[in-house]
């Protein structure tokens, strides 16, 4: 665990997201100087023999100033993903001369949430990063904005950014924010204090993201930087929020040591990891008190403790697991489709076997196919 903001940053292999209001100023135009001074931190993070991995905005902010479309190109989808096709090309090339000024090689991946949301695919981008950091090239990620749908996304690329740690079992995430780090109140006021460490994301700490800080030119907040620091946690990946908007800014945040940083109390097998990390549930699982203290004992999801089911899900997709007061305790992998768990939640083993006229599996969501939040 990083004790400092420079020793999180001097990770073997370090994850970076860069937000669109950094590379792209209110009007369209590219904030030329910012991004030569980012590569030069970059190339001197390389030099020390790290690997890195670039998550940039961007391509949506390029593109909409250059068809000239309003709000940013976020109007609508499809004003967002004509931007993302124009703005993407020019995105690329800013980060291939950048870099290449250095000598550094930049590769373009271009995902979508479901890419990363099938196992096999997720196992295809994890060897064609680690392919990529072995030849010594630096990956640059971005959510493919000109395909994905507004219901299956990652909106942001915060959460992308921890993902992206994820697949590349990366050590650290450094998110760049224009603001110092997370705060106990709002960041522009006299009174409010910057946080160091954060050893666990509680709904505490949730109710201290402050809606409307930050540019309005991205899609994130400070609430989606919180959840991507709930998504590395899962995989033990610690993370942090540093402030961007300074030239060479993790030359400068690693010196100075502000920012706050993100602890990760837990680490899992390569399988917990991708469940841990999927975002888009086919359905919701509702369990009793009993079954809730079991999962938090390690035990499996079984239809005896099942009060309510929500959507409509087959057997092997993604589900979440709620307690009686909707909060998150887990997701997995159901055993049952949806209608087979309304036939039998809340029945013992030996009624399911009545009721379904077979014999019932041994849990509707198995420990082992199963990740606690």
């Amino acid at each position: 665990m990083p004790k400092t903001i420079s020793d999180l940053l001097n990770a073997p292999r370090l994850v970076v997201k860069v937000g669109s209001s950094l590379l792209v100023d209110p009007t369209g135009a590219v904030r030329t100087r910012w991004l030569a001074r980012f590569a030069e931190d970059i190339r001197d993070l390389k030099r020390k023999g790290q690997d890195i991995v670039i998550v940039s905005s961007g391509a949506i902010a390029l593109g909409a100033a250059r068809l000239h479309l309003d709000k940013g190109g976020r109007g609508s989808l499809a004003d967002a993903q004509a931007a993302a096709s124009v703005g993407q090309i020019g995105l690329a090339s800013l980060w291939s001369e950048m870099l290449g000024a250095h000598g550094l090689v930049a590769a373009q991946l271009l995902v979508t949430l479901s890419d990363l949301e099938d196992r096999r695919r997720y196992l295809n981008a994890a060897a064609t990063l680690a392919r990529l950091l072995d030849a010594d090239a630096i990956p640059v990620i971005n959510e493919n904005d000109s395909i994905a749908t507004e219901e299956i996304r990652f909106g942001d690329n915060d959460r992308l950014a921890a993902r992206v740690a994820q697949v590349a079992q990366a050590q650290a995430v450094a998110l760049l924010s224009d603001v110092d780090g997370l705060y106990d109140g709002d960041p522009r006021a006299e009174n409010s204090r910057l946080i160091p460490l954060v050893e666990r994301v509680t709904p505490e700490i949730m109710e201290m993201a402050v809606p409307g800080i930050g540019s309005g030119i991205g899609s994130g907040g400070m609430a989606s930087k919180l959840e991507a620091a709930q998504i590395a946690d899962r995989a033990g990946i610690p993370l942090a929020i540093i402030n961007g908007t300074h030239e060479a800014p993790l030359s400068r945040a690693a010196s100075d040591a502000r920012g706050t940083i993100f602890a990760a109390q837990r680490g899992a097998r390569a399988r917990q990891v991708w469940l841990g990390g999927r975002l888009a549930p086919a359905g919701t699982l509702i369990v009793d008190a009993g079954c809730a203290t079991a999962l938090a004992d390690g035990a499996s999801v079984l239809a005896a403790g099942i009060t309510g089911i929500e959507g409509e899900f087959r057997r092997g997709d993604l589900v979440v697991i709620v307690d009686a007061n909707g909060r998150r305790m887990a997701q997995g992998l159901a055993e049952y489709g949806a209608q087979e768990c309304r036939t039998i939640m809340g029945l013992s083993q030996a009624q399911q076997a009545a009721r379904l006229g077979y014999a019932p599996r041994a849990a509707v969501v198995h420990r082992d196919h199963m990740v606690l939040l």
